[in-house]
């Protein structure tokens, strides 16, 4: 297990430091290979990174954005995590920027993977970061505790880039980045805020099973160091 913790007292502070520290990555990688690659996360705790990002003056034109997951809904509907890239991110310096979102007019995640799974790896991969989140039911990516499509997203033979889930309590099957997928990206950063989540994140860091608190698939891989940026509050 390899994980390093920031501590920021707000996230106002701990945004700017994490926007810049990202964009300086995307700009290393333009510099050395013409082009840069991310995913980031949905929900509410990216939203104000995304805006601090945005604003950045780095080659936006030679960075592809991707998502880490996306709930199978339309691009207009308020749950979907394209529609708050776009909204958040897809401006400003960085309106330059190619967008893959990972939604198609397929019936179900399930139906829509190696068609994906194909536009991923000719347009994106590999990942210079991945930005996650982490819900209060320790969830990161769309891995739920007994979600339909859990082992194949964290399975170390899962050769997919990604995978169709279905979880049990939350909303909405998904379309998530498998664990390889992440795994193979040059930064993987994990962005936090409030004390109930460092309460979480803390049980996650002990022994266990990732099947009852999937964000320990993650801290506890030997693949990838995980850079945590946590702030007390907002």
């Amino acid at each position: 297990m390899s994980w390093t913790l920031h501590p920021y007292q707000s996230n106002q502070t701990l945004v700017l430091e994490l926007a810049a520290s990202i964009a300086a990555t995307l700009a290393g990688a333009i510099s050395v290979r013409g082009r840069a690659a991310l995913a980031v996360s949905g929900g509410g705790t990216p939203r104000t990174l995304f805006d601090a990002l945005a604003v950045i003056d780095i080659p936006w034109s030679q960075v592809v954005i991707t998502l880490v997951d996306e709930r199978w809904v339309d691009e207009a509907d308020p749950a979907s995590n394209a529609l708050l890239v776009r909204r958040h991110l897809l401006r400003a310096q960085a309106a330059a920027a190619q967008f893959m979102g990972l939604k198609t007019d397929e019936r179900d995640p399930f139906s829509a993977v190696a068609g994906v799974d194909k536009q991923l790896r000719e347009r994106v991969l590999p990942l210079d970061l991945a930005v996650l989140g982490m819900g209060e039911d320790a969830h990161t990516a769309s891995f739920f505790r007994a979600a339909e499509g859990l082992d194949a997203a964290l399975a170390p033979d899962t050769t997919t880039a990604c995978c169709g889930v279905r979880p049990v309590r939350a909303p909405h099957p998904r379309m998530t980045l498998t664990l390889n997928t992440l795994l193979d990206s040059q930064r993987l950063l994990l962005h936090l805020v409030g004390a109930s989540k460092l309460t979480v994140l803390n049980e996650a860091m002990q022994p266990g099973a990732a099947a009852e608190l999937p964000v320990r698939a993650l801290l506890h891989q030997e693949r990838r160091p995980v850079e945590i940026y946590y702030a007390a509050r907002d």
